[in-house]
């Protein structure tokens, strides 16, 4: 879309400048940070909308996107209480994939860090509301840009300075409350899904989901030791996993295994591609594995599966805890879940779907709701089945994502502290110590990935179970895949579109 004259997605697209750069491939805004000053977003607000697409679900997909980013930053201002926002705008890890010649992008990212100044200028006018809890969580994130600064100007230098120190004050002295309050998480789910989302509706899902995962990973334990308590055995397989320095070869490896299953198993339209295995960067702390795919408007290149290796400093027992997330038993779910059949295979449908609506904006709940989906779906159609280890970890991450959407509910409703937080992640998913706070703490300062996971895989499977009924005879899960991922990365409230076999183009 780099010289199309649709003003309309334009719009939508600045207010959206690090999400389309990285996921989108929209590299002409290479090198730019978006202006996040208050005066700024409002500007940016005011030029949404425009004409009406011709295709109906295009139509929808942008108005739904209109919606959430009217909410996100005009209704509930996020990018004055949340510095998520800026640290994203700030980030630079986005240049160091290969999708464009090195000196192409060595320029961008120089221009970009030669913006920090401004940047920051504007982070801070707008950072006005932060809470406390939110000023802490996020802290880590901010000082981790420092990886970026090897090569920088004194200028950018005293700048993330300014802004570390800004978040220092906030932690201490910002308002201890960090609940967005019902109606508002309501509203912020509701927009970006085009559908409307009742919390206590939502809260009994939860509840009904946790029992039905805890029943299947309890019958997964008993096939590994038939005495002794789910509990006891989910701990002890955790506890088997890849020293740091091994982790990232023993991802490389189940990348290769988990690739090679899909492709086989003749489930998705698309199976080509390559993929790469590396480190998260300092700068995304929270983050435990990640997906860099080939964008849609990228030349074709390799993708990376990031997988976050212990903090610096951390004491051998933090060394374990942390690594317990990626233990022999859950890290291939966590590479079925970024790779394949997960957001590597989505990223590959993306490049083919039709419009530009399509391959620019992405519904984060149908993104992580496909990638949590494919989990179970992988247990189901046979990855592993001569290990029962698999479906143990599978449903033990199925917990973690239950348990960050039922954190989220209770966080942002005032109903739950962090500490409570943190415990629900011990108790219910099996996540200890400095797991267990990260996954806490993402829950708190990122409400909406907290609804994405577990509320995008039940929408996708209450949709196959619909299909299956409309098609008869005629389901099979590549049909219904295929048509799913020709519609790109849509809000849940219009995925009924798949119910007809899919868009018309």
């Amino acid at each position: 879309m780099r010289n199309t004259a649709d003003e309309r997605l334009r719009a939508i697209c600045d207010l959206s400048v690090p999400t389309v750069r990285e996921q989108a491939g929209r590299h002409e805004y290479d090198g730019i940070v978006q202006d996040l000053s208050p005066e700024g977003v409002e500007r940016a607000l005011s030029r949404l909308g425009g004409a009406v697409y011709t295709d109906p679900h295009d139509e929808a997909q942008a108005t739904a996107t209109e919606n959430a980013l009217c909410v996100t930053f005009g209704e509930l201002a996020q990018h004055r209480a949340n510095p998520l926002w800026h640290i994203k705008n700030l980030d630079l890890s986005c240049y160091d994939r290969d999708y464009a010649p090195e000196g192409e992008r060595r320029k961008a990212r120089r221009t970009h860090l030669n913006a920090w100044p401004d940047a920051v200028n504007a982070a801070l006018e707008a950072l006005d509301r932060v809470p406390a809890p939110i000023a802490a969580a996020t802290l880590p994130a901010a000082r981790g840009l420092h990886y970026h600064l090897y090569d920088a100007s004194e200028a950018t230098r005293k700048a993330h300075a300014r802004f570390v120190t800004h978040l220092e004050d906030a932690a201490e002295h910002g308002d201890p409350s960090a609940a967005l309050g019902g109606n508002a998480l309501t509203r912020l789910i509701s927009s970006a899904e085009a559908c409307e989302i009742d919390l206590d509706d939502l809260a009994s899902q939860v509840e009904t989901e946790r029992t039905r995962v805890r029943a299947l990973l309890k019958d997964a334990c008993h096939r590994i030791d038939g005495h002794a308590p789910p509990k006891e055995t989910v701990r002890r397989l955790l506890s088997d996993h890849p020293p740091a320095k091994d982790l990232v070869a023993e991802a490389r490896a189940v990348t290769k295994d988990v690739l090679a299953w899909t492709t086989a198993s003749g489930l998705l339209p698309y199976t080509d591609g390559e993929c790469l295995v590396g480190e998260i960067p300092p700068s995304q702390p929270w983050e435990v594995a990640t997906m860099t795919p080939a964008a849609p408007y990228e030349s074709d290149g390799p993708s990376w599966f990031r997988v976050n290796l212990p903090a610096p400093g951390a004491s051998e027992n933090e060394q374990h805890e942390w690594l317990s997330i990626f233990s022999y038993t859950t890290l291939p779910n966590i590479a079925i879940h970024e790779v394949a059949p997960g957001h590597f295979s989505h990223a590959r449908a993306l490049r083919h779907v039709p419009t530009d609506v399509r391959r620019t904006l992405h519904s984060q709940a149908f993104t992580e709701g496909w990638a949590h989906y494919c989990e179970e779906l992988a247990v189901e159609e046979g990855f592993r089945a001569h290990d029962p280890r698999h479906a143990v970890g599978a449903y033990r991450d199925a917990l973690w994502r239950v348990t960050r959407l039922a954190t989220t509910i209770g966080l942002h409703t005032g109903t739950m502290s962090l500490a409570e937080a943190e415990h629900r992640f011990t108790a219910d998913a099996f996540l200890d110590g400095p797991a267990a706070r990260t996954a806490a703490h993402r829950t708190l300062i990122d409400p909406g990935s907290g609804f994405n996971y577990t509320g995008g895989k039940l929408a996708i499977r209450r949709l196959r179970d619909q299909a299956k009924q409309r098609w008869g005879t005629a389901f099979t899960l590549r049909r219904f895949h295929t048509a799913l991922l020709a519609l790109g990365a849509p809000p849940l409230g219009v995925l009924p579109t798949v119910l007809d076999g899919g868009p018309r183009f």
